[in-house]
């Protein structure tokens, strides 16, 4: 995604609108949605369905995986303008909305992309923090018992993963991250299916499943009402990738169109997906019942979840640093996309903005880095690792902003964008279904809001 992708090349083919002709294939489509959506949340499902009971839980799963293929599939339409497969190509979310919604909505789209994408970047480094301090709990507890008093702080940690991201920010675009993509979603398989598979295990041992119909009973009504809203917002914001879709979709080569393999993919990374969502969430429930914690092996660090086979556990935690330096990558590059295309169209005589220059290292391709690129990017890893030292409870904001976002960016903006682009009229049958669709997913929205902000309030007077 590069703005002048030619300007860094020598030679070579190039595509119909002048970039490097793009390499991606169906295979390193699906490696890139796996990796932005399976996240280390998927070992949190297990405390949602446990909130939600055994019918609401996994309802619920099926709901919202159903409701992001619709969304990718409306999306996946609005890459190419006005024509889904001959038209001109659209390569952010951002010139979708720009092209078939008009400038005024594309401000409002750009602002919640951009801060999603943002808070996103500063969560993985939080959570990314969290597994370290967890792998040196485990081992504590494994030498000295678990009742040692075992304390590891976060902030070295930040600040070695943002070094870790500096120097994974020299990947010049999502164009050139497929094998980091595919090693990121190895590792969300692995992790998800050592927690399933610890789940299993004490299955097993307790000989019964546990949990119920109603989930987690609580004191309150009111009690109860907010968790479940909380577990509905979590369920719900695991899933969407509408962020950088159509980034994802901008790598793919053509033919055949890149609309109809978007849709092929969609549907085999969502399907996967949701068989891990089901597993992790559904066993880890059966597993501990009302005691279900809130991360099956981060949870280590509050004194929940699996603490042995502390090796098994130390190995997912590191499965999960590992993807986490996939995923900031693949949630940076659309912001760093941005900024160089604004630049580079801003200043185009510049040479800080302009001026490649190569870099040989041992084993590693030639990089090609100009000087606005290389401090814009560092300063971008520096922030978002400074946020992280100071709010180490982002987390909780982070819940706040996905549920204003999951609506506008996964729901509305798609819908929209597709009735113009298919040029349906109002009130026609197709008109009709998708308002629904969208209002339906409003009022679900406002749920997990309600839940999200209650959870963050809770946290913050405890």
């Amino acid at each position: 995604m590069a703005v002048h992708r030619s300007l860094e090349v020598a030679d070579g083919t190039l595509d119909d609108d002048g970039r490097l002709r793009r390499t991606g294939t169906l295979w390193s489509c699906i490696a890139h949605i796996i990796t932005a959506v399976i996240g280390a949340g998927v070992l949190s499902l297990a405390w949602s369905t446990a909130q939600l009971g055994w019918i609401g839980g996994p309802v619920s799963l099926l709901c919202f995986a159903i409701i992001t293929y619709i969304s990718a599939f409306l999306l996946s339409d609005c890459y190419r303008s006005p024509d889904s497969i001959k038209g001109t190509r659209n390569y952010s979310y951002m010139d979708a909305v720009r092209v078939n919604l008009g400038t005024k909505r594309t401000w409002v789209c750009g602002l919640l992309q951009y801060l999603s994408l943002y808070g996103t970047d500063i969560a993985y480094v939080i959570t990314t923090a969290t597994c370290m301090r967890a792998i040196g709990k485990s081992n504590c507890y494994h030498r000295e018992g678990r009742n040692a008093r075992c304390h590891y702080g976060s902030s070295f940690y930040m600040v070695l993963f943002g070094i870790i991201q500096i120097v994974m920010s020299l990947i010049p675009d999502m164009h050139n991250m497929e094998w980091l993509s595919v090693v990121a979603a190895i590792m969300s398989f692995s992790y998800s299916s050592i927690g399933l598979g610890l789940s299993f295990a004490k299955v097993i041992e307790n000989g019964r499943i546990a949990g119920g119909i109603a989930g987690v009973p609580a004191a309150k009504v009111e009690k109860k009402l907010w968790n479940a809203f909380e577990a509905l917002g979590d369920i719900a914001f695991s899933y969407p990738y509408s962020l950088i879709l159509l980034e994802i979709q901008d790598t793919l080569k053509s033919p055949p169109p890149e609309n109809q393999t978007m849709k092929r993919a969609s549907m085999v990374a969502v399907f996967i997906t949701t068989f891990f969502y089901f597993c992790c969430g559904c066993f880890g429930y059966a597993a501990f019942g009302d005691e279900t914690p809130g991360n099956l092996l981060t949870g280590i660090v509050n004194g929940e979840g699996f603490f042995e086979p502390f090796w098994l556990v130390d190995f997912a935690n590191v499965c999960i640093i590992v993807h986490l330096v996939g995923g900031y990558q693949m949630f940076s590059q659309p912001i760093y996309a941005a900024a160089e295309r604004w630049s580079s169209s801003t200043y185009p005589n510049s040479r800080f903005v302009n001026k490649f220059y190569t870099f040989r290292l041992p084993l590693v391709p030639a990089i090609r880095m100009n000087l606005f690129r290389l401090c814009f990017r560092t300063v971008f890893v520096i922030s978002t690792t400074g946020i992280a030292l100071i709010f180490p409870y982002f987390n909780s904001v982070l819940g706040v902003l996905g549920a204003l976002n999951f609506w506008p960016l996964a729901i509305y903006f798609p819908v929209e964008m597709y009735l113009v682009q298919k040029k349906i009229g109002a009130w026609t049958r197709k008109w009709v279904i998708l308002k629904i669709f969208s209002i339906v997913c409003f009022l679900a929205t406002v749920l997990c809001f309600i839940g999200s902000f209650e959870a963050l309030i809770r946290a913050k007077l405890r």
